[in-house]
């Protein structure tokens, strides 16, 4: 089945409860992220009161929001929103590398999608060259990814 229907997806959100975790950081950047990502869904048919979003201080904190949601239950997908953008000391690595394996981990260890859109760039200009294209991306990923998980049960 590996490949078949490439290009052929059709996304459907209808009846899909999606919680998002939105960091502040950078709010600017997380704002049109998460509008991207709210226009999409309600694109893609899911209704506005199946859909929770939060707000976090900053990257680290997205995943500790999203365990809580995962451990809550009820949604079929979550979205990860944050913007990390390098400066002049190791903690831009530290800050995208613990805010990704630990997004990754809960997905894994809840079976539960997570739509990963914590940037992670250089500037403020590669991240608002982004934000709406990956707001955007990241509610296709977790509506794809609920319909898959929900036809693999």
């Amino acid at each position: 089945m590996q490949g078949s229907n490439k290009g052929e997806r059709t996304l459907n959100g209808k009846g899909l409860r999606i919680g998002i975790v939105q960091a502040r950081f950078n709010a600017d950047v997380t704002d049109a992220l998460a509008a991207a990502c709210l226009a999409e869904l309600e694109t893609l048919g899911v209704a506005a009161e199946d859909i929770h979003h939060v707000e976090v201080p900053g990257a680290l904190e997205v995943p500790v929001a999203l365990q809580a949601m995962a451990v809550r239950g009820g949604y079929h997908a979550l979205v990860a929103l944050g913007c990390i953008i390098r400066g002049e000391t190791y903690h831009f690595e530290l800050v995208a590398n613990e805010s990704g394996a630990s997004v990754s981990r809960i997905a894994l260890d809840h079976r539960l999608p997570i739509a990963n859109a914590i940037l992670t760039t250089e500037n403020l200009e590669q991240a608002v060259a982004r934000q709406t294209d990956k707001g955007r991306d990241a509610a296709q990923v977790a509506v794809e990814m609920a319909q898959l998980l929900a036809s693999l049960k």
